[in-house]
Parts: structure tokens; C-alpha cells; sequence
């Protein structure tokens, strides 16, 4: 049983960090697209 908690908690943990990771690449490029001075002009 603890086994299976370990491994639903690592599973949990790697979600987590691959939607944060997700996240920060979307907010990255939405600032990159509203600060692009190429399309500005």
C-alpha cells in the first residue's frame, strides 16, 4: 500500500511540474508576441 501511495505521490508531483513548465512557456511566449518589435510596425 505504501508503495502505491509513493508512487501515485510521484505521479502527482510530476504533473504538477510538467503544467508549471507548461504554464511559464505560455507566459513566455505571450510576452515575447507583445513585446516582438517586427510586428509592431
Amino acid at each position: 500500500m505504501k508503495r502505491l501511495l509513493v508512487v501515485a505521490a510521484a505521479a502527482a508531483g510530476a504533473l504538477f511540474v510538467a503544467k508549471k513548465n507548461k504554464d511559464a512557456q505560455a507566459e513566455r511566449d505571450l510576452w515575447a508576441e507583445a513585446t516582438d518589435s517586427v510586428g509592431s510596425n
